[in-house]
């Protein structure tokens, strides 16, 4: 690592240093490496790491993080425990169901290392909160879920000169990288602006084997110890790609942009999605679309109104949660098959969060649909949230 990048993340915050006997015994594998030594494991006792995000990515990095001795950290997520994160998400497990994810990292890592202090952020991290709750960080992790958070924690970094150690996941393949502005490329200079979210379904749309996020969680901690240690040679300006099933890591050059919208001289902050990735909701953007709630829709279909409900899901996301009497065509297939709709009676548009099913509507009047389209406000989340909990959350 050059001289300058160990020299920003050597300092010593707070005097926390020295190792107690049990320390010593507890990271003697670590004491026995020339690279780490006594000093490199107090260097990791003194150091802050931002986690963003308790999930598929944030579960192993967090825990590895705490077994590795690093001494601060902050655990930020707003969501809560459910039963299909458990597949993947290995901080957490049944007796946490439906209790804050970071209320279960806390638990977990401090009877993983009671010598690392973990604070708890149950917030949404947004470009407005970004810069507060990463401030004091020396390295932060990007295991966000949702583009929003991901752009708003690459501005941040950027502004407050902070490595991002960043990973995502889909399917069977992974990338990993650290964007370091100051240093090389930022995340904006390999995505300038969030992809279009027919082009970028998430985990809860697309699927994930369950160990892809443990391999590339635990890339992730291995280039923050290096980092906060000063060794090794970082992921900067570079991408690792990784194929599970081919089990094949390939390695791609990233070249600083001199314009980029998010490290370059004209800087420009990102238009916030309002969704999940792979849900942005254009209805947002259309205060023309109508919305009913899946209250409201009850109601009327308990009093018998003429609806058609088509549902944009995927066929195996209708395996685990469906309304009956719905007419199934996937978003990307919507179009094609407007013709299978009746224009004459009143269409209620449904997905899993409300996003797809208003991409969906928007897509249909684009094509020249000119019957009556409704989007369910919060798709199925919010009806099992509100009408009826025994439907499965996924």
């Amino acid at each position: 690592m050059c001289v300058k990048c160990r020299s920003m993340l050597d300092g010593d915050h707070d005097g926390r240093a020295g190792l107690s006997a049990e320390e010593r015994l507890r990271y003697a594998r670590h004491l026995l490496l020339p690279e780490v030594g006594v000093a490199g494991q107090e260097k990791l006792k003194r150091s802050r790491v931002a986690l963003v995000g308790a999930g598929g990515l944030g579960s192993p990095a967090a825990l590895y993080l705490a077994a590795a001795g690093v001494g601060r950290l902050r655990i930020i997520d707003p969501d809560v425990v459910e039963l299909s994160n458990l597949q993947r998400q290995v901080l957490h497990d049944d007796t946490w169901l439906g209790r804050r994810k970071t209320e279960s990292a806390l638990a977990r890592l401090r009877a993983i290392n009671p010598w690392v202090e973990v604070e708890e952020a149950p917030v949404r991290l947004t470009a407005e909160c970004a810069v507060s709750l990463l401030q004091d960080a020396d390295v932060v992790v990007d295991g966000a879920d949702n583009f929003d958070a991901r752009f708003a924690v690459n501005e941040a970094c950027v502004a407050l000169d902070k490595p991002m150690v960043y990973a995502s996941v889909f399917r069977f393949e992974g990338q990993l990288s650290v964007f370091w502005a100051s240093r090389g490329a930022c995340y904006r200079c390999l995505y300038a602006d969030p992809p279009p979210p027919e082009a970028a379904p998430s985990c809860a749309e697309a699927g994930v084997l369950g160990a892809l996020p443990g391999i590339l969680g635990c890339l992730q901690a291995m280039e923050v110890i290096k980092l906060l240690l000063g060794i090794g040679e970082p992921l900067i300006n570079r991408l690792l790609l990784f194929d599970g099933l081919a089990m094949r890591f390939r390695e791609l050059e990233l070249v600083k942009e001199p314009d980029c919208p998010g490290c370059g001289p004209r800087r420009r902050p990102v238009a916030p999605t309002a969704g999940c990735a792979g849900a942005a909701n254009p209805a947002k953007d259309n205060e023309t679309m109508n919305e009913i709630t899946p209250i409201e829709l009850k109601q009327r279909m308990d009093a018998g109104d003429d609806l058609l409900l088509l549902d944009v899901r995927e066929p195996f996301e209708l395996a685990v949660a469906v309304l009956p009497g719905v007419i199934p065509i996937p978003l990307a297939h919507v179009t094609a098959r407007a013709g299978e709709l009746d224009p004459s009676r009143e269409v209620v548009v449904l997905c899993r969060s409300g996003g797809r099913s208003a991409k969906a509507i928007l897509d249909l009047r684009q094509a020249g649909y000119r019957g009556p389209l409704v989007n369910l406000k919060g798709g199925m989340l919010a009806w099992s949230d509100t009408v009826d909990p025994r439907v499965p959350k996924y």
